[in-house]
Order: C-alpha cells, then sequence, then structure tokens
C-alpha cells in the first residue's frame, strides 16, 4: 500500500469540499478519478501531497513515499527563452543521464534543446510527465493533464502512462473527464462529489445507476459519453449514430 485515506474530511472557507472519502492506491495501479467541477478532485490531490490539511480523517503513507505530480496547467510566460534540459534541471540540478532517462520513459526523447514555449501540446505535456518523473517516484499524481489536447493526444499520452506504470512500477491516479478514452488504461475508477458515489472496475462503473445520474446522463442512449470541454463546462455528445 502507497498511500490509504480513512474517512477524509475537508472544509475550506466554511465549505465542506471532502466528506468521509476512504480509498487506497497499490504499487503498480492506476487508479482514475472522475467527477463534476467542484467535487474536490484536485483538493483530494493536494491533501495527499500535504498542501490542504486535513480537516478530520487521515492519511496513511508509506514510510519515504515519492510522490510525482502533474499539474493540471503550468503557466510559463511566452517570452522567457528556456530549454527543455535547463527546464528540467529546476530548481536543482540534474545529471544528463538522468534528464535522458526520465523523457524516455515519458515518451519524449530527444526534446533536450527544444525550446519549451515551441513544443507542441503533446510534447508539453510529456515534458511535464518527464519532470515528475526525474524523482523516481513511488506515486504519480496527474491532475487533467490532458486537458488541451484532442482526443487523439489524450489516447496517446493515456497509453504512455500505462507503458511508465508497466516499466517503473508506480501507483498512479488520474484525475479525468475522459472515461471513454481511459478506460483501457486504467484499473479502477471513483466516482467523486465531495463523497465517493461509486467505484470500480471502468466497465463497471460507466453501466452503474450513479454514474449516469452524476453526469447527467441519458442511460437509454448507450452512445453518451462524457467529455470535457472549454473553459471545464460539462457537455453531452453523442458518438456515431447507430449503423443501420
Amino acid at each position: 500500500m502507497l498511500v490509504e485515506c480513512e474517512n477524509l474530511s475537508v472544509i475550506l472557507r466554511r465549505r465542506k469540499i471532502l466528506k468521509n472519502i476512504s480509498l487506497s492506491v497499490n504499487s503498480g495501479e492506476i487508479v482514475t478519478i472522475i467527477g463534476p467541477n467542484g467535487s474536490g478532485k484536485s483538493t483530494l490531490f493536494k491533501s495527499i501531497i500535504g498542501a490542504v490539511p486535513c480537516t478530520s480523517g487521515v492519511i496513511k503513507k508509506k514510510s519515504g513515499l515519492r510522490i510525482g505530480y502533474v499539474p493540471q496547467k503550468l503557466h510559463i510566460d511566452e517570452a522567457l527563452p528556456i530549454t527543455v534540459k535547463r527546464f528540467m534541471n529546476l530548481p536543482s540540478g540534474h545529471s544528463h543521464l538522468a534528464i535522458k532517462e526520465a523523457l524516455e520513459n515519458a515518451g519524449a526523447s530527444g526534446l533536450e534543446t527544444e525550446q519549451l514555449m515551441e513544443l507542441s501540446g503533446g510534447q508539453f505535456q510529456r515534458v511535464l510527465l518527464a519532470r515528475a518523473l526525474l524523482g523516481r517516484p513511488d506515486l504519480l499524481l496527474l491532475d487533467e493533464a490532458t486537458q488541451g489536447l484532442d482526443h487523439r493526444g489524450s489516447a496517446e499520452f493515456y497509453r504512455q502512462i500505462s507503458r511508465v506504470r508497466d516499466k517503473l512500477g508506480c501507483g498512479i491516479v488520474m484525475i479525468s473527464h475522459e472515461l471513454h478514452v481511459v478506460m483501457r488504461q486504467t484499473d479502477r475508477v471513483i466516482c467523486l462529489n465531495g463523497n465517493i458515489c461509486c467505484q470500480g472496475k471502468p466497465e463497471t462503473v460507466s453501466g452503474s445507476p450513479e454514474y449516469y445520474a452524476l453526469f447527467g446522463l441519458d442511460r437509454d442512449n448507450e452512445s453518451a459519453i462524457y467529455l470535457h470541454r472549454n473553459h471545464n463546462q460539462i457537455q453531452r455528445a453523442q458518438e456515431m449514430t447507430h449503423a443501420g
């Protein structure tokens, strides 16, 4: 067991963000957390990292647990001339071998000399992933790391995450709005809306009444999917119409 939350509750500005959250993550496991905006997903991550204190409950961590974190957004001055290698060396230096290995594990080999602000969206996310892998984490947290990528870019990024798990054996927790994309790459899904509404294997969760109710999906329409689009708005979309 890498991390375990027992009856975790968090109150911020007199508002209860999380209520009685109990979950655990093991080595080599990929867990995906889904939920509407304001459901407490990022707060849960911050509590695990230690940036937000628990109001009640407890978080148990493996002794010496190393955590890697890929943020939802990273604001960098577009006028700042900085190469990938220099970015990877912030705030403290790393060996050339360590940087090369991290970029390779993130699927970003050969980008060391590229200007950070000239990278494509997918390349930039892989560099952020590489930076999180520099310390060879036991637990990798990804907060909507595919935001801004198209469907194909998101799918490939999640495949890379699966390869990271297979190679490094770390536990991975992802926040995502794209259950239909991550289904093949995740072992367990947790639906969060302040409390845990349902959890289990992705194929089980995607067919549960709680999942449909949480995202306002039409259960009679099997092609309804949950997407995250501009300005974090939740929209329903329909995929291909039934053949014939």
